[in-house]
């Protein structure tokens, strides 16, 4: 068996190391403190306070970590850092003498600065409920004295700037106890005068005002739109009863034209066939027309022409002859005038009285006046004997061909006559025509034989016309001057 007593010195210095560790872990563990997150150490005796903290009270202040204490040499405490809150009520006068009440929160807490610490430590180490009275303390002051320079309107308006004043008026005196504000909130206002109650009724009233004239005026939009749409309803169904009118009369109108489809083919054809009638109808009056032209007039005219050109060229040869002849005689009876002239000169140049050369002269002056007056006589005399072969040619010529002139005439007025005839018709704003082309040639028919009852009556008018002239041609013949 092995001897174990040699192992006993070892085995005793072991357990006596662990002993000593095992003290020294729970001294420490009994010495060493460490702050919360929330809260500061405040340790005092046997130690020197930081450079913080040593204006006028000599201890440490240890926040986030730990520090050894050591038991009745030194004393630690912890200072609470978490947030604490008053409430306010304060009875305050406005600077217009109105009372008023605020009710407000304030919520605080320490600093967390070295210096908020030691200045809450000296006032409030061991008694931090005091806070709540101090703070309301300084509070009640300054809001009392900020509301006395305030009218109502402001306080009611200016919240945030009331709130304002009353932490930057507290905020040295809350830097000396060592806390710091981090909300001040007015949370009611209280008037017990009903001061607030009766500036708003004014806006109550008017906002009332305005919603009764917006709430009318929602109401007429909303009629408006309803009578709009009431409206567009009517024309809708109006639109609509009238596009089915419509296209009913068309279906109608339709059924109408197919059942009129013969009977108007019928009576287009027989337009067609009356408008082809009529123009050939033209086409004939006019070949007549020509027919007359070139068959009777054109020859009368030519005949005219002739007879009218050979009267015409006798008279001018009449003229001519009897102006010759007056020539002629004019000239024989101024050298006859001139002969007997220059004899008398001769015999007054031989005979040596006076009273016969004067005697002389006078006669071969009253033989030339003589002559001159027959020789006028004479071409006066031969120019209307030439007038009247001339209108007697005329005559003749009338009494000859008085037929084919009263038919030329006829020729040539013969549009006018018809155009008389079918004046009637010319207000006819619409004609029916029955009995097809039938009706059309026995209305024209009408017409020409009109204009044929009226030729006669025309021709004779003319005819008499003609003889009239003709008598009272003979009655009254030309007659020369006499010389």
């Amino acid at each position: 068996m092995p001897d174990l007593s040699a192992f006993f010195p070892l085995i005793a210095a072991l357990i006596g190391a662990i002993l000593v560790i095992v003290f020294i872990w729970v001294a420490i563990k009994l010495m060493w403190k460490v702050a919360e997150p929330n809260e500061a150490l405040i340790i005092s005796g046997l130690t020197r306070g930081t450079l913080e903290t040593r204006a006028g009270m000599d201890f440490k202040i240890v926040t986030g970590k730990g520090a050894l204490v050591f038991p009745g040499l030194q004393t630690v405490r912890t200072l609470s850092l978490t947030l604490n809150e008053t409430e306010l009520k304060v009875s305050c006068v406005t600077s217009q003498g109105i009372q008023v009440t605020v009710e407000g929160i304030v919520i605080y807490k320490i600093g967390d600065a070295p210096p908020f610490i030691a200045n809450a430590a000296r006032r409030f180490l061991g008694q931090q409920p005091k806070m709540q009275s101090q703070v309301y303390n300084v509070f009640e002051g300054h809001l009392r004295s900020i509301i006395g320079s305030m009218t109502m309107e402001e306080i009611i308006r200016e919240r945030d700037k009331l709130a304002s004043l009353v932490r930057s008026a507290s905020g040295v005196e809350m830097e000396k106890l060592g806390l710091v504000v981090d909300s001040l909130q007015i949370k009611d206002l209280q008037d017990p005068t009903g001061y607030i109650q009766n500036i708003a009724k004014p806006h109550i009233a008017q906002v009332k005002m305005e919603a009764r004239i917006a709430e009318a005026t929602r109401n007429r939009e909303a009629a408006e739109k309803e009578a709009e749409a009431a409206a567009l309803i009517a024309d809708a169904q109006s639109v609509s009863a009238i596009r089915q009118s419509v296209a009913q009369a068309n279906a109608e109108r339709a059924k109408a034209n197919a059942a009129q489809a013969g009977p108007l083919a019928d009576a287009t054809a027989r337009q067609q066939v009356v408008v082809q009638e009529t123009e050939v109808a033209k086409l004939e009056a006019d070949r007549e027309e020509q027919k007359l032209q070139t068959t009777i007039r054109k020859p009368a005219d030519a005949k005219a022409y002739a007879k009218r050109t050979d009267a015409e060229g006798q008279k001018a040869a009449d003229i001519s002859a009897a102006e010759a002849l007056a020539r002629r005689t004019e000239l024989e009876a101024q050298v006859n005038a001139r002969r007997t002239e220059l004899q008398a000169q001769a015999n007054a140049t031989a005979a040596a009285a006076a009273a016969g050369a004067t005697k002389v002269t006078g006669e071969a002056e009253a033989a030339a006046t003589r002559a001159r007056g027959e020789a006028a006589a004479s071409a006066i005399k031969a120019k209307a004997l030439a007038e009247a072969d001339g209108i007697k040619a005329r005559a003749e010529a009338l009494g000859t061909n008085q037929d084919a002139v009263i038919s030329q005439q006829l020729a040539e007025n013969m549009p006018a006559i018809i155009a008389a005839a079918a004046e009637p018709f010319s207000h006819v704003g619409q004609m029916t025509v029955l009995n097809g082309g039938e009706g059309v040639n026995r209305m024209l028919g009408g017409i020409l034989a009109q204009v044929g009852d009226y030729l006669p009556a025309l021709s004779s008018a003319l005819k008499n016309s003609r003889k009239a002239s003709a008598q009272g041609d003979g009655r009254h013949p030309a007659k020369a001057p006499d010389a």
